[in-house]
């Protein structure tokens, strides 16, 4: 196969050819089932080194251009598979290796559902004299279940809390009413499962630093 795109930023089994990162993206959309943004396909593809950044935005360009992905009627940030899209993931998927699919399908339910935790749990920075305000709010749909004002000295560290408070805000709320209602049980459990994170990042972390 002749290869026609740039290989900076790819890993060991990712893809080179226009087509079949063309047949990738059709494949994502169409294994997804619902309506994506251009940067979650693009950070799907390219955080696993599958494919190279600029080919695989050019080639959604592409796909645009030749009718097979369009604008969602609700949303036009958003993009969906059109028949010719659905026919070219059915008929070409199988060209594929196995391991980019699962890859990129795994890596695209990530970024989706970090995307719906910071869009029902909205931060907030503001800018003070002494440094930032972060408002932290957790929803639960019509009501906002806790909302938070909590300092930081700097905007770096402002963007800190908010990146944190984003990979688990439900535990946050869950330490909240735990520590409020003086419920035990729920403490000791919110205690066990911040110990068993640390214990994975610690066994991950040696994992990485085995494999330097």
């Amino acid at each position: 196969m002749a290869f026609n795109t740039f290989d900076e930023g790819i890993n060991y089994g990712g893809i080179r050819s226009k087509n079949e990162i063309r047949t990738l993206i059709c494949y994502l959309f169409q294994s997804i089932g619902k309506p994506m943004d251009k940067s979650t396909v693009v950070e799907a593809i390219q955080n696993k080194g599958l494919a190279n950044y600029f080919e695989t935005s050019s080639c959604f360009d592409d796909l645009i251009a030749h009718k097979n992905i369009e604008p969602f009627e609700k949303d036009n940030k958003l993009f969906v598979l059109t028949d010719n899209g659905t026919m070219v993931a059915k008929q070409l998927e199988n060209t594929l290796p196995l391991s980019v699919k699962e890859k990129a399908y795994t890596c695209a339910l990530e970024l989706l559902e970090q995307k719906r935790i910071e869009k029902e749990n909205a931060v907030t920075i503001t800018r003070t004299d002494k440094g930032c305000n972060v408002n932290c709010r957790i929803s639960g749909g019509d009501v906002d279940l806790v909302s938070i004002d909590i300092y930081a000295p700097d905007s770096k560290q402002a963007k800190l809390i908010k990146k944190n408070f984003h990979r688990n805000p439900e535990r946050l709320y869950k330490v909240i009413m735990a520590t409020m209602t003086r419920n035990d049980d729920m403490i000791e459990d919110c205690l066990t499962e911040l110990k068993k994170e640390i214990q994975r990042k610690k066994r991950a972390n040696s994992g990485n630093s085995s494999d330097n």
